[in-house]
């Protein structure tokens, strides 16, 4: 089980970098710094939904068990960029030139279910619209998921 894992994390992890290479939101600009040496700077437009989005409600609440199919769901679309904590540190997230979200980070915690919701289903530059991958309970099991990572101290 741990090495067909494995080889699904490998298989992720390349299809990620492959869009992450081709996406629009990099915009690689030279700049000298203070040595000479020209390097590559990333502007990053925060990733804000529509103000209606905060209108949609979670249809399916959250229990234990709707966390733990959040938790089956992360591990195999979300960990690779966003890390197996969610710190937004996964290896894939490294090579995107602009950092995914930190789940434990009080500005997502704070936003509401449905702004996220929203989020997850368009998709932003290097985040792929869910809403073509993932069924609208799946999203929500896997905003439940997310929300717990706020919780954790």
């Amino acid at each position: 089980m741990k090495k067909i894992r494995f080889y699904g994390v490998l298989m992720l992890s390349g299809i990620a970098i492959f869009i992450l290479s081709s996406s629009t939101n990099y915009n690689s600009q030279s700049g000298s710094s203070q040595a000479g040496v020209s390097r590559d700077t990333v502007k990053q437009e925060p990733f804000v939904a529509p103000a209606w989005a905060d209108t949609i409600k979670n249809p399916i609440g959250t229990s234990p068990e709707i966390i733990a199919k959040g938790e089956e769901i992360y591990n195999l679309y979300c960990f690779a960029c966003h890390g197996e904590t969610g710190y937004g540190d996964g290896a894939a997230g490294g090579a995107m030139g602009v950092k995914p979200a930190n789940f434990h980070d009080p500005k997502f915690s704070k936003q509401k279910d449905g702004t996220i919701f929203w989020k997850l289903s368009n998709g932003k530059g290097n985040m792929p619209p869910f809403k073509e991958i993932l069924k609208e309970e799946q999203r929500w099991q896997l905003i439940a998921y997310l929300k717990e990572f706020g919780k954790q101290k």
